[in-house]
């Protein structure tokens, strides 16, 4: 009887020891509280992070840097790889920029690099106190512009296969989220928020970088909701509501030698209101690159109170008076704008001032919408060195030739 019952004993410490072993490992927590940092808004938190993140770096299997409910101040840091596991880096508090940029060290406010499997959760809010910023960049054409330091709230430089769910942004000095040389990055239920004249608050700006999505998130900003510069391609945007702001732009492009095509994206299922722009392509005249904007479907967009619903625009010029020496050199062709309605505050709902060198080429227009009810009588459509087709309804009346 004696043996029944050891043998009974050893077999459950058998079938428990195989439940344990085959849980899945939730990995280790980093609470950065037990690294000196406080939750009182005022103590800079900046080390104590950085001394969490290091130790999760170096963690074998996956880790998480734990930042609880409450409100830490914390200058700029660098959280760099490459890591040996996977990362969450769980916001649920709230973390407090420095008022005034100068005190920062390097580029961006929260910089994130060469990380792979990084996760970003949590609900949490970063504020990065802009307003100080904002005054000094009014006049974003005098003397000095481009010199003057402008730090995004968080940067993502070489991070791939990695997410960022849930994040509140607020205030930013700049544009809010800073993206470059990334690989298969999801972004989804952010909230982006500045006041609408803000300046250079854009919501996410992306250059380089491929195999992206951003999908279920509100961007009101001073500037672009979404800013798609050079070097970008294989892009899904979907159910996005931006407003205030400057719509969803591509580019600018064409300014500088280096710049590499843009290509293969969908904007989809998407509300602009109250913008400037809703549907921008915006290269400089005068241009020096000769690139490439290909394979671009927008589609089941919803515009409210537009300024210019549709604009394509190949003589960008944000600081005039600006010298005419050439057209742009930024080739657009293949665009899709599928499903679009609303309303536009200008008469000219849909514009598109594509360069005479180097004409837009297969623009369909199918199934638009767009109506004006002020001053000058119904929506119109301008169009400049363009070729496409239209069909369906449309509203206003297709000027392609």
């Amino acid at each position: 009887m004696a043996c029944v019952t050891n043998v009974i004993e050893i077999l459950c410490l058998f079938i428990l020891f195989v439940v344990v072993a085959s849980r899945p490992d939730t990995g280790k927590n980093f609470d950065v509280r037990t690294y000196g940092a406080k939750g009182d808004g005022i103590t800079d938190s900046a080390n104590a992070f950085m001394k969490a993140w290091k130790d999760a770096c170096a963690q074998s299997g996956s880790s998480r840097i734990y930042i609880p409910r409450e409100t830490f101040y914390m200058s700029d840091v660098s959280f760099k790889g490459p890591c040996k596991g996977k990362i969450v880096f769980f916001l649920s508090g709230t973390l407090l920029s420095p008022v005034n940029a100068n005190k920062f060290k390097q580029e961006a406010w929260i910089d994130f690099q060469y990380v792979d499997n990084l996760v970003i959760s949590g609900g949490g809010t970063i504020d990065g106190q802009g307003s100080h910023s904002w005054s000094s960049n009014m006049n974003d054409c005098g003397a000095g512009a481009m010199n003057r330091r402008r730090t995004p709230n968080m940067k993502f430089h070489s991070v791939t296969n990695s997410s960022l769910i849930g994040l509140k942004s607020l205030n930013s000095k700049s544009e809010h989220l800073s993206i470059y040389r990334v690989d298969h990055f999801n972004i989804t239920g952010v909230n982006i928020t500045a006041p609408g004249n803000s300046p250079n608050t854009d919501g996410i700006k992306i250059g380089h970088s491929k195999n992206m999505k951003i999908w279920d998130s509100h961007i009101g900003t001073g500037d672009d909701c979404i800013a798609i510069l050079s070097g970008n391609s294989n892009f899904d945007i979907h159910n996005i509501t931006c407003g205030p702001g400057h719509g969803i732009s591509v580019g600018s492009l064409g300014r500088n030698k280096e710049e590499k095509n843009v290509e293969g994206f969908r904007v989809r299922d998407t509300v602009f209101t109250g913008t400037s722009d809703g549907i921008r392509l915006k290269t400089w005249e005068s241009s020096v690159s000769e690139i490439t904007v290909s394979q671009l479907l927008y589609e089941n967009i919803q515009m409210v109170d537009v300024k210019y619903p549709i604009n394509i625009e190949q003589n960008y010029c944000p600081c005039p008076p600006c010298p005419k020496l050439g057209d742009s050199h930024v080739q657009i062709r293949n665009v899709t704008l599928k499903n679009i309605w609303g309303t536009s505050r200008n008469k000219v709902a849909v514009k598109m001032h594509c360069s005479k060198t180097f004409p837009c080429k297969d623009i369909q227009l199918i199934d638009i919408n767009i109506t004006h009810n002020g001053p000058g009588g119904p929506a119109t459509a301008l169009c400049e060195n363009v070729r496409g087709s239209a069909r369906g309804k449309m509203v206003p009346p297709s000027c392609f030739k």
